[in-house]
């Protein structure tokens, strides 16, 4: 009989992969916060070690980035934006090719979350006069973040973990030789989606006319608060390249700074907090608490010294890693991980791969990246239904293991020697 908190957690699976069937209006963020109350309440959890386990700096940096989010789309900033990125797009492809190369590779520098909210709403924006494009175009957006935020200790959270508590000296440097395999992965997802949507990517794009942006004070200080952040983000981006670490210069500082503006100076920032998505960040603070939980019980380790599976090979470390972290979440999975490869005398190869698996996994399940789960919540926040766990599987299963594949042919046979 497995634990408790194992059985919860795959309650909470079966919920999010069938809650359209129980009810339309059931959010994700209600089903991971019944979870993460069922484990304190059946006592899998301290209350202390689960307030211990909620990750206050992802938690921040989320808020933060939220605030300026829906700043940017309640003052039109956002609206604007989406007309000067696909104004140049003639046909739907072409709209899907922004989305996977531009959207995408945006990721590797501002994170995959940050693309995650402000994507959602410009797609959504893009889509107003075709509704049947939401799901093939947001389900481009959710793979091409994962995939895009691969090359980068700042595409992702498990990333960042990898460069700040391994061995790798030049973190830029080793994360940036996966450029090449997520091109390729993303020119792959780019075929696959527009091979399966083909009849429904079939028609031009009535040409948008880039309208000019009334000049409120929220418009004002949204402008400003991206501004601070790009330049914070390449303060932090120059000053990890020179090996320089400052104690209370972290993401989620950035994010908070950036969000300051808005909330003093903007005329909307009471509306602003009120219609923040709440939803996404109770989410996160209720899997924070259940992954603790699962991994507390210790029954994926035992599986693993049962079958006796050496975790320090590179085909092992990809396979774990995109499996474990759709039952713990990556960024836990890294930080568990880490101590493994240290005390194995890890080579950079199998950090990287441990990077690449544990962030690919986002493409297998919505459950296994955070910024799927953003994206879901950010449409149906907006009345908008994006993709279900069927819809995002069917292809995320497929995509997945030829992304897992070229990935381990690279890391093999150009990293490995």
């Amino acid at each position: 009989m497995p634990p408790l908190s194992i059985i919860i957690l795959f309650l909470v699976l079966i919920g999010i992969a069938t809650r359209k069937m129980i009810s339309q209006n059931l959010p994700i963020w209600v089903i991971m916060a019944l979870g993460g109350l069922a484990v304190i309440l059946t006592g899998q959890i301290s209350i202390q070690k689960a307030i211990e386990s909620i990750n206050l700096d992802v938690i921040l940096y989320l808020f933060g980035i939220f605030v300026v989010a829906q700043a940017a789309e309640s003052s039109g900033y956002l609206e604007n934006l989406t007309d000067k990125l696909f104004s140049r797009a003639k046909t739907e492809k072409q709209a899907m090719f922004i989305i996977i190369f531009v959207l995408g590779l945006m990721a590797a520098l501002l994170m995959n979350d940050t693309v995650a909210i402000m994507g959602t709403p410009i797609i959504i924006q893009l889509c107003s006069k075709r509704k049947e494009l939401l799901k093939p175009l947001l389900l481009a957006l959710a793979y091409a973040i994962t995939l895009g935020s691969v090359f980068s200790p700042l595409g992702n959270p498990q990333n960042l973990l990898i460069a700040l508590d391994s061995n790798l000296h030049y973190p830029f440097i080793q994360f940036s030789k996966l450029i090449i395999p997520t091109l390729i992965n993303l020119l792959i997802t780019f075929i696959f989606l527009a091979i399966y949507y083909r009849k429904i990517l079939n028609e031009n794009v009535t040409k948008i006319e880039v309208m000019e942006i009334k000049c409120t004070r929220t418009v004002k200080m949204v402008r400003i608060s991206v501004i601070i952040f790009i330049f914070l983000i390449l303060a932090k981006v120059t000053l990890s390249i020179l090996n320089i670490q400052l104690q209370y210069f972290q993401f989620c500082f950035i994010a908070l700074f950036a969000s300051i503006p808005i909330l003093l100076f903007s005329r909307q920032r009471y509306k602003t907090l009120k219609d923040l998505d709440w939803g996404t960040l109770i989410f996160f603070v209720a899997m924070f608490i259940l992954m603790q939980s699962v991994w507390d019980s210790e029954f994926f380790q035992n599986l693993i010294k049962e079958f006796n599976i050496n975790i320090g090979e590179i085909p092992i470390i990809l396979i774990v890693s995109v499996l474990l972290s759709q039952l713990i979440s990556n960024v836990p999975l890294v930080a568990l991980y880490l101590p493994v490869l240290d005390h194995l005398g890890a080579s950079h190869a199998q950090y990287i791969a441990l990077a690449a698996g544990s962030t690919i996994a986002g493409n297998l399940f919505i459950i296994g990246a955070a910024s799927t789960i953003i994206i879901i919540q950010n449409a149906e926040r907006r009345k908008v239904e994006p993709f279900g766990f069927i819809d995002f599987a069917k292809i995320g299963i497929p995509l997945t293991i030829i992304n897992l594949f070229v990935y381990y042919i690279f890391i093999i046979y150009f990293l490995a020697i």
